[in-house]
């Protein structure tokens, strides 16, 4: 359809991290939105397990991303994943088939 750079980021916090987790992506959302080329960027919490976080990201293409990940409030978060999460980050590209 388009040439967006389209992702679903999945976290999941330590136990006792839960909240300093979803404190640390919520940071992440306002600059997130103010970069050049970012199109959503909307943070989503598991319903029935708490601390388990989906952030949804459409960029205008993936060198947009690129400068999103390179950015210095996500490469703070970035520094702090050790601590909070169970597992590394995991981002799921997509291609959006659909309308």
């Amino acid at each position: 359809m388009t040439n967006t750079f389209r992702a679903i980021a999945h976290l999941k916090a330590k136990t006792d991290k839960k909240q300093a987790l979803k404190e640390a992506l919520l940071a992440l959302i306002a600059p997130t939105r103010n970069e050049p080329g970012c199109l959503e960027y909307i943070l989503y919490e598991d319903h029935v397990t708490a601390g388990i976080f989906y952030m949804i990201e459409e960029f205008e293409n993936e060198a947009a991303f690129a400068a999103h990940i390179q950015s210095d409030h996500f490469q703070n978060f970035a520094k702090m994943t050790d601590e909070l999460l169970v597992d590394p980050v995991n981002v799921v590209r997509m291609n959006r088939v659909s309308n």
